[in-house]
């Protein structure tokens, strides 16, 4: 009996914090406050708090939006420390994930083309491109916030794959949360939940994209 050939994997798409990013945003405000008010501000139990806000922001809420609604929940004084987050937000980029910025070079190498797919606000799609040159080796990016839509509603993964002409079987999205690899599954897409550098290169050595 003949094996069924598996169609071969010639794109890889990126999710960009946890996976090529090293993105921190208590560092925006470090030094701008006492430990205890940066711990308030990022508090994970708030309903109202950080996390909240900064999928609103994915979502593409602008930031004066964010400011005025987070204001009627903490009130101004804890307003204006969000104020100050957005004022340093690049502070938040710490680098680029170790051994991501080799991987990206040695897909290129390798003819696998190579695209990004990110919850997050084009100024910090385009600080981090700026700063890390690597990213310029992806072809395209599709950002949350400016097609209003975040991961894992399947229409964002269908929007990239029109936007850059792939086939969702000759395609790998590569996410950090397991949630957006398994969305990106159901349409066919192949997918890899990020931990770390080494162990994705062995991913994609398994799948023959990688030598």
């Amino acid at each position: 009996m003949t094996e069924t050939m598996q169609p071969k994997i010639t794109n890889v798409m990126f999710d960009f914090c946890g996976v090529l990013l090293d993105w921190r945003p208590d560092l925006a405000l470090e030094g701008e406050y006492p430990q205890g008010v940066v711990d308030m501000f990022f508090d994970p139990h708030d309903p109202w708090g950080f996390d909240y806000y900064d999928q609103l922001c994915d979502a593409g809420w602008s930031e004066s939006r964010i400011l005025s609604d987070y204001e009627k929940h903490h009130g101004p004084a804890v307003a204006w420390v969000f104020k100050v987050y957005f004022n340093h937000f690049e502070r938040a980029f710490h680098g680029l994930i170790p051994g991501m910025g080799e991987l990206l070079h040695d897909l290129r190498s390798a003819g696998i083309g190579m695209w990004g797919l990110t919850n997050f606000t084009k100024s910090s799609v385009d600080e981090a491109c700026r700063r890390f040159s690597e990213l310029a080796l992806l072809s395209g990016i599709v950002v949350s916030a400016e097609e209003h839509l975040i991961k894992p509603d399947p229409r964002i993964y269908q929007l990239a794959l029109k936007r850059f002409s792939l086939q969702a079987e000759h395609t790998v999205f590569i996410d950090d949360r397991q949630t957006n690899v398994e969305a990106a599954q159901h349409l066919g897409i192949h997918g890899i939940c990020f931990t770390d550098a080494d162990e994705l290169r062995e991913s994609l050595k398994t799948m023959d994209i990688l030598s």
